[in-house]
């Protein structure tokens, strides 16, 4: 019985120590402050990333940015722009090598862009990047809109009351 509490008299130290900060977990965080007042809020977010796996993390994120606004009873209305490298994570037919050997981001972009889809969130992406990076943009997924320029994009948006939210 000894040599066993010994085993694992380290984990158990470990878990009591980490103990109170589980109950923690439970806390509620808001964003009460900076919402203060504000019934509605109109984002535009320029994501421009270099691989497939910050795309995935940052799609996502877009999503729980729009489910933590709408559970904070603010009224979101977003946009999402793609420009530079980010748009060859956006199709999984675009660049078969790339698809396979990140399989798991590439789904988690695709169902990223349904659930952006799904919220009626639009999702534009720059036609100069898809011809820089040889993009047909047939093959990109039918939730996104492709524009003549991803700058142009975000120039009309900020000038419709959009604020901007760089990522990248």
């Amino acid at each position: 019985m000894t040599s066993i509490y010994k085993a694992i008299k380290p984990l158990l130290c470990i878990f009591i120590i980490l103990l109170p900060f589980n109950s923690s977990a439970e806390e509620t965080y808001d964003d009460s402050v900076a919402l203060n007042g504000i019934s509605s809020a109109k984002a535009v977010f320029l994501i421009d990333f270099k691989t497939a796996k910050t795309t995935a993390f940052y799609m996502d994120l877009i999503v729980g940015t729009y489910d933590g606004l709408v559970r904070q009873n603010v009224e979101p209305e977003m946009v999402v722009v793609v420009i530079g490298p980010t748009v060859k994570f956006l199709s999984k037919t675009a660049d078969p090598e790339l698809t396979f050997d990140y399989e798991k981001e590439f789904d988690s972009i695709q169902a990223s862009i349904k659930e952006l889809h799904k919220r009626g969130i639009r999702i534009e992406v720059c036609a100069i990047a898809t011809d820089v990076f040889n993009i047909d943009n047939s093959t990109l997924p039918k939730e996104l809109s492709v524009v003549a320029d991803g700058f142009i994009s975000l120039i009309g948006w900020q000038t419709q009351g959009y604020k901007l939210v760089p990522v990248f």
